[in-house]
């Protein structure tokens, strides 16, 4: 896969993101046991049956690039030294899944050099679908549960772009199964006009299509948590930060796979007002 083509992987993995999503609903409908990891967190025969749907499907886009994926990441520590590998997360946001919400994705991302240069993310419960079809073409489609596809065309897709933010009253996304003292004083300087706590990826891809304006995250996520709405982000015209105003980056994986503390802003206008290097959150 010397050359990435944003357009073509989409559409070979559409299939497989569909039946996956497909599969994520039928299991709930039917309902589910649960199993807790060693990490403490929920994981479900759906995490593992979506996961392997989508293995199966870039081993055959993309064959010979490693793939680092959340409940078989134990068996591909190697991975995480390529120069250019997939991270999968085939049910981000299981709490969100198991409560019966509608807060949970499906992620994929290719990462080149610690760089997120591709991303797609399903939200299977809201029928919407975001991809990046060109380093600076980030897109949003319908995907009705059930739908058969072949390609981001036949969704009719559009182009999504961040907002620029009103930095009096910023629109504020968080985790909605997370509290910090970092997060409250990110709250408390923003004077945000509304603060919204949602589940998984969609966050990201919330600030791509304008929807938001920033989401601070001072907890623990792992780089398939990740990295498929970061791409996202980044093609919309956002960015993602350390609290120190570093890029965000994949680069030097190693087990336990975990990011840093950072912020999803929807434009760099935002990270310079709210996030001033001089004044860290973190201490």
């Amino acid at each position: 896969m010397p050359h990435l083509d944003h357009v073509a992987l989409a559409d070979r993995l559409l299939p497989a993101l569909a039946a996956a999503g497909a599969l994520l609903l039928d299991h709930r409908r039917a309902g589910v046991e649960v199993e807790v990891k060693a990490d403490g967190s929920p994981v479900t025969i759906a995490d593992r049956e979506a996961e392997a749907l989508l293995l199966d499907a870039l081993a055959a886009a993309a064959p010979g690039v490693p793939v680092l994926a959340e409940e078989t990441s134990a068996l591909a520590e190697p991975a995480a030294d390529a120069r250019r590998l997939f991270l999968v997360d085939a049910l981000d946001g299981t709490r969100e899944f198991l409560a019966g919400t509608d807060h949970f994705t499906i992620n994929v991302a290719l990462v080149e050099d610690g760089e997120p240069l591709f991303g797609v993310v399903l939200a299977p419960a809201q029928g919407r679908i975001f991809a990046t079809l060109g380093a600076r073409l980030a897109v949003e489609a319908p995907l009705a549960p059930g739908t058969a596809v072949s390609t981001f065309a036949d969704l009719g897709w559009r182009r999504i772009a961040t907002a620029e933010p009103d930095l009096a009253a910023p629109r504020i996304l968080v985790s909605g199964s997370r509290q910090s003292s970092e997060l409250e004083r990110f709250l408390a300087r923003a004077r945000a006009a509304s603060v919204r706590r949602l589940g998984s990826s969609i966050k990201f891809c919330l600030l791509a299509s304008g929807e938001a304006d920033v989401y601070p995250r001072f907890g623990p996520t792992s780089a398939w948590d990740t990295a498929a709405g970061h791409a996202v982000l980044l093609a919309a015209g956002g960015l993602v930060t350390t609290v120190d105003g570093r890029p965000l980056d994949y680069a030097g994986l190693a087990h336990p796979f975990v990011n840093p503390p950072f912020i999803a802003w929807g434009r760099a206008t935002a990270a310079a007002a709210l996030l001033p290097q001089r004044a860290p959150l973190r201490g």
